[in-house]
């Protein structure tokens, strides 16, 4: 009998080793991915100063502003100290929740983003609902309707219609919105008016939400085709289970990794994409205080809007790797191999 042979039998059975669960690295990883997203923005956020051409001390003091107008404001601005002090003192700034104060309406930017942001939050997660409300279905339907290389007019008909909308620009569907509803039929007002209440409501949601809607459609309806084809979807067929609990219960679950990656990818997306949409319809909330912002060289809400919009975009995405984590564990890419 070998030494190692006689080792275990003295020191009898081992005992398992810890084991780790999988969601522990998962975390890890999606915090340290969660950390460098947030330094990136904060060293983007602070360069925009940099980057933009132009004096920001030119832009605050005006146009008709002496030499030294011009150099008083920018030591009040702190541009006159070296680089990495001014990224020190911005970094504190953010760390105390202080961003700032507005250049064109002299109160706090924090202020500006407390009165802008739910009115973008409000209109983006409504356009994502119905963006899947109404794609998912619709996808699953022409899916199954199509299958098998029946009804090839629908099929050609939601790929060209889809296929269209999706890629017509946000800014032109808007405008032929307030044409169509606001101008021509006056169902609805044209821009945002705190007199007409939930009724500006309607238009800019509809604009956010038809191209996403098109396209997640087109992603549902290809990926169902994929699932009406797996073996286990044809032995619910044989065992003759009824239509709508092999679609909803075997066929559904199965796209919704695909969907929810690419919902929010998109929902992440429309934060910023509310830029033009807020434009076209006077909407008050971050898009149109980054217009704003860019037009009167305000560089402090700029920076909070971008700082705000990329913050948001990253939540996003650690809320659906969580809920795709939850729905399939594989994705936590981890294992319970011991340590």
């Amino acid at each position: 009998m070998s030494s190692e042979l006689m080792a275990d039998e003295i020191a009898g059975p081992r005992r398992p080793r810890p084991t780790v669960s999988p969601w522990v690295g998962f975390a890890l990883r999606r915090a340290g991915g969660l950390l460098v997203s947030v330094l990136v923005l904060v060293v983007v956020t602070f360069l925009i100063i940099q980057l933009i051409p132009g004096d920001p001390a030119l832009a605050v003091a005006g146009p008709d502003a002496s030499a030294a107008d011009v150099e008083r404001v920018r030591t009040e601005l702190g541009l006159d100290l070296p680089l990495w002090q001014q990224f020190a003192d911005y970094v504190g700034g953010l760390l105390r929740g202080d961003l700032g104060n507005s250049f064109t309406w002299g109160v706090p930017v924090s202020t500006i983003l407390a009165n802008r942001l739910p009115f973008t939050i409000s209109i983006a997660l409504v356009a994502m609902a119905i963006v899947l409300v109404v794609a998912v279905p619709l996808g699953m339907a022409v899916s199954v309707l199509t299958r098998g290389g029946r009804r090839k007019p629908l099929d050609l008909g939601f790929g060209v219609v889809t296929g269209f909308l999706s890629s017509v620009p946000g800014y032109v569907i808007a405008t032929l919105l307030v044409v169509v509803f606001a101008i021509t039929l006056g169902i609805v007002p044209p821009a945002y008016s705190s007199q007409a209440g939930f009724a500006s409501f309607p238009l800019p949601i509809i604009a956010l939400a038809i191209g996403p809607a098109c396209t997640v459609a087109r992603v549902v309806r290809r990926e169902m085709s994929a699932v009406l084809e797996q073996d286990y979807i044809r032995t619910a067929r044989g065992w003759r289970l009824r239509p709508s609990r092999i679609y909803l219960r075997y066929a559904l679950p199965n796209l919704l990794t695909t969907t929810l990656t690419l919902s929010g990818l998109i929902l992440a997306g429309m934060f910023g994409g509310t830029i033009v949409i807020e434009s076209v319809f006077a909407w008050p909330g971050l898009g149109s205080g980054v217009i704003a912002g860019i037009l009167n060289r305000d560089y402090p809400v700029i920076q909070g809007i971008v700082l705000v919009i990329g913050l948001l975009a990253t939540a996003v995405n650690l809320v659906v790797d969580i809920a795709l984590a939850l729905i399939d564990p594989r994705s936590l890419g981890g294992s319970n191999d011991s340590l």
